[in-house]
């Protein structure tokens, strides 16, 4: 999508832009492996020259790619006259007939054209015009520069680039490599969880992203529910963390699902790099990159679905992994749900913003009841809405109709503008404040 020049007072437009094939289909025949063409992350690279970078990877395979727009030329008017042409195409001919010789050759210098006897043609010969050759607005062409393959044995979770400009890293279950854009043949394994024996294995690496703006620190979240902080100079193997957040459970509130539900599915930093939101399967959580000790704001998203957890996870829905976003300013934070849903929560010092939104064609068409907790809209174009009781199978505390076949997983908040991008199903929903 591309962002049409609009008046300051109106809300952006988009309009499409252009579309690419990224990968294909494959069979890997060592290990009887489909792998599918389906994309699990995109990521913007660093633009120069009018061109666009971005990365992209689906399970085993992650390209480099570019996308420019390439400008047509063509002859908008030829002018010449066609009886002038006439004329001149006459004269041409008649001085290359005269100053020809045998083999293709030319007489010398001493016999030049003013020696050459020729007839002009009525009217005389007009002056020399030349066709006027403009540029054109082209279709966008996406052109893949790279492709960083045969390095994960598990299936890519995530890829972020660095603020260097010139390496990102890419995660699976259980290994974290580190890549230079320029080289595609290598790449160094800095985080490998792998015991010795997978029997002993205890958590498994859900996601990982660079600091915004420290390019030697990343981090990565588990399983288990923790969030380690690593720093690159340490050691070329980071295997030994700076930094962990988790938080303690509670005592006598284990129960079998207790794992399941505190996996982090998500983590983005905020943009100054202080502040790291993550998401489980109940609740958003903003951690202060400085405070360990556990995280500065709890945001209770799915707290009602706590007495569905065995319907939950019979239909496999507790394993839904879930994205989130910080707004620009850092001061709003969103993540997806189910029917088609996606929460607002201010995380400003004393806000008590919670703002439930549908990602729909027509997101106006019915009214949420007022929340237990108090809320402010994010914009007053923008209403709490849900869908009918009558397309969902139930509803939470608040009369809120949810529906599990339906869900939110990926949303992204413009990093300069309050505007957030929400997939649901095949669509995509451009929301503005």
């Amino acid at each position: 999508m591309e962002k049409m020049d609009t008046q300051p007072s109106r809300h952006p437009e988009f309009r499409y832009k252009t579309e690419f094939q990224s990968h294909e289909p494959e069979f890997d025949y060592l290990k009887s492996l489909e792998i599918e063409e389906k994309i699990n992350k995109i990521r913007w690279c660093q633009s120069a020259n009018d061109a666009l970078f971005l990365l992209s990877t689906n399970d085993k395979t992650i390209k480099f790619w570019k996308v420019q727009e390439k400008k047509v030329k063509m002859i908008s008017d030829m002018n010449v006259d066609p009886p002038k042409g006439v004329g001149n195409s006459v004269a041409t001919s008649s001085v290359q007939s005269k100053s020809a010789v045998a083999n293709g050759s030319y007489p010398d210098k001493s016999n030049s054209s003013l020696n050459i006897d020729f007839s002009f043609p009525p009217g005389g010969i007009p002056s020399l015009r030349l066709p006027v050759v403009t540029f054109h607005e082209g279709s966008p062409a996406a052109r893949c520069r790279r492709v960083y393959a045969h390095a994960h044995d598990y299936h890519i979770n995530s890829i972020s680039t660095n603020s260097d400009g010139e390496t990102f890293i890419s995660a699976d279950d259980l290994r974290i490599n580190l890549w230079n854009l320029e080289i595609s043949n290598q790449s160094f394994n800095i985080v490998d969880l792998k015991p010795a024996n997978m029997e002993d294995l205890t958590e498994v690496i859900t996601s990982a992203e660079f600091h915004p703006t420290h390019c030697n620190t990343l981090a990565y979240s588990s399983s288990k529910g923790s969030i380690r902080l690593i720093d690159l100079r340490q050691s070329a193997l980071c295997d030994s963390h700076a930094k962990i957040f988790e938080e303690q459970e509670t005592p006598g509130s284990r129960s079998f699902f207790t794992e399941i539900i505190a996996s982090i599915s998500d983590i983005k930093f905020g943009k100054d790099g202080r502040y790291i939101l993550s998401r489980n399967y109940m609740t958003l959580k903003l951690w202060d990159i400085n405070m360990d000790s556990g995280p500065v704001s709890t945001f209770q998203v799915h707290e009602y679905l706590r007495p569905k957890l065995c319907d939950l996870y019979e239909n496999d829905s507790i394993f839904d992994k879930f994205e989130c976003c910080l707004s620009g300013d850092g001061l709003r934070v969103a993540t997806g749900s189910y029917s088609n849903l996606f929460r607002v929560f201010g995380c400003a010092p004393g806000s008590s913003e919670a703002t439930t939104l549908e990602a729909s064609k027509n997101p106006m068409r019915k009214q949420v009841p007022a929340p237990a907790r108090p809320s402010r809209s994010i914009s007053s174009s923008i209403q709490r809405v849900v869908r009918r009781g009558g397309e969902s199978p139930g509803a939470d505390a608040n009369g809120n109709s949810f529906d599990f076949t339906t869900k939110l997983l990926h949303l992204a908040w413009h990093p300069s503008e309050n505007s957030i991008a929400c997939a649901a199903a095949n669509s995509l929903y451009m929301y503005y404040a």
